[in-house]
């Protein structure tokens, strides 16, 4: 269901303190230095690709405090819901960016990320829109470059038809699949787990959830 338009969004998101709106002009001006705005900067970089209303981020900052985390999210209305949860925690590890994946490499530096997170990303089911989805390996090479050597990236999903995908695309591209179930929630991989809201949304329909980790041969 999409969130009902919030006019304040904007004005709220570009002058917190704990967002960082990409623009063309500015889109360069933290690549490679992202550490730098943590109180911690030598801790490693994790972030999710597509925050969403923030749950996961605001739970993981909570139980990993020794790693600093970024959100990225290109819709105003779920970043505001993310940032939101972001302030109630107080957590100094935590910051969001807003802008759309597609700037990925210009925003981040080579090997600046140690690990990827995609929660539930649009499916675009139809073949035409496979360029669209998060896994196409036009993606993958992305993610390639601004991950460290020996990051990973790890997915999850409800649908069966983009895990499916996804996977090809892995095992074609050259990722290494290192963990990997189809019912995640019935498996050892439960014990860490963070939820999102949509994870909880689908476990209450009784549909299972489909988990991935990999990383770049």
């Amino acid at each position: 269901m999409r969130l009902r338009r919030n006019p304040e969004a904007p004005k709220i998101l570009s002058n917190h303190p704990m967002v960082f709106r990409v623009t063309d002009e500015n889109k360069n001006e933290w690549q490679g230095k992202w550490r730098s705005r943590f109180p911690h900067p030598d801790n490693p970089l994790y972030v999710e690709l597509g925050t969403g209303k923030g749950q996961f981020l605001a739970k993981a900052s909570t139980r990993y405090p020794d790693i600093n985390w970024i959100g990225v999210e290109k819709i105003q209305e779920p970043l505001l819901k993310a940032v939101r949860k972001g302030e109630e925690t107080e957590n100094q590890n935590l910051h969001y960016i807003w802008m759309d994946v597609e700037w990925l490499n210009e925003v981040f530096g080579d090997g600046e990320i140690n690990r990827l997170y995609l929660h539930f990303s649009d499916p675009w089911p139809k073949k035409r829109h496979a360029k669209r989805r998060l896994t196409h390996h036009r993606f993958l090479e992305r993610y390639r470059k601004v991950l460290a050597p020996g990051g990973d990236l790890i997915l999850k999903t409800d649908s069966v038809s983009l895990f499916d995908f996804s996977l090809e695309e892995f095992a074609e591209h050259r990722w290494e699949t290192i963990e990997m179930t189809r019912d995640l929630h019935n498996s050892p991989f439960q014990a860490d787990n963070i939820t999102t809201e949509y994870e909880e949304k689908f476990l209450s329909r009784g549909l299972p959830i489909h988990y991935v980790r990999v990383k770049p041969v």
